[in-house]
């Protein structure tokens, strides 16, 4: 199986799971925004890979909109050169359109994220040479207001059939990919890459998430990423000094 197999696999397995108040809204951007997604796991979701950083699940102006990690259209769009049809979710919530490749609004975290890359590797086939950036679960959850839910603030039940697909695909990518290394970008995906690889031959670390709801992200999010990842023992070239 390829990434692309693994991703159209899991997002028929979680399309079919419901959800509950105070969850009104639930977008698969692996099903509406399959094109983009596949482009990008054709292009940069090939060989083995010495590390894998792995982030949460969709944000609304992120992936939401372009089926990209931490997506930023921006940074999709003109750095990553992704191309690709946007459709539709299934039910729209009116505060959060999906426009894809056209919406005007950037998400932060993306830009940091993407942004701090493209300065250190200025292409992406450079990083993408070494480095591979996916989420954990591919469904962004909205309440009423259009407020953001994460998943790990699901009920239980929800929790635990949301997940048991996501940890499925977690650990069929890392086959594919083959990483030395799986890199949690926030404290929650490092948590579960611990628990769910905890029988692979792999070494686990950890950078700050970029989102701007965290004031350390806040002070200058690029320098303390690159000074935890020196922390990890990779060296200025992305390089792991083992």
């Amino acid at each position: 199986m390829d990434l692309i197999k693994a991703a159209d696999r899991l997002a028929r397995q979680v399309n079919k799971l419901t959800f509950a108040d105070p969850v009104t809204h639930v977008y698969n951007p692996l099903q509406y925004a399959k094109s983009l997604n596949h482009d990008y796991l054709k292009r940069f979701g090939q060989g083995k890979k010495r590390a894998v950083f792995l982030g949460m699940n969709p944000g609304p102006w992120g992936m939401a909109q372009t089926g990209v990690p931490f997506g930023d259209v921006q940074m999709v769009r003109d750095w990553l050169k992704l191309e690709g049809q946007v459709k539709q979710p299934k039910v729209i919530h009116p505060k959060r359109p999906v426009q894809g490749l056209q919406c005007p609004r950037s998400e932060v975290s993306g830009t940091r994220l993407w942004g701090a890359v493209a300065e250190h590797y200025k292409t992406p086939d450079k990083f993408f040479r070494q480095f591979f950036v996916a989420n954990y679960c591919p469904l962004s959850f909205m309440a009423e207001s259009g407020r953001n839910i994460t998943p790990d603030k699901l009920p239980a039940e929800e929790r635990r059939a949301l997940f048991a697909h996501c940890d499925q695909h977690l650990r069929t990518m890392i086959e594919i990919l083959n990483p030395e290394w799986v890199i949690g970008v926030g404290a929650f995906a490092e948590k579960k890459a611990q628990t769910v690889l905890s029988d692979y031959d792999l070494r686990f670390g950890r950078i700050l998430h970029p989102s701007p709801a965290s004031p350390a992200a806040n002070r200058g999010w690029a320098a303390v990423a690159k000074k935890q990842m020196k922390e990890l023992g990779f060296c200025s070239s992305g390089a792991s000094s083992k």
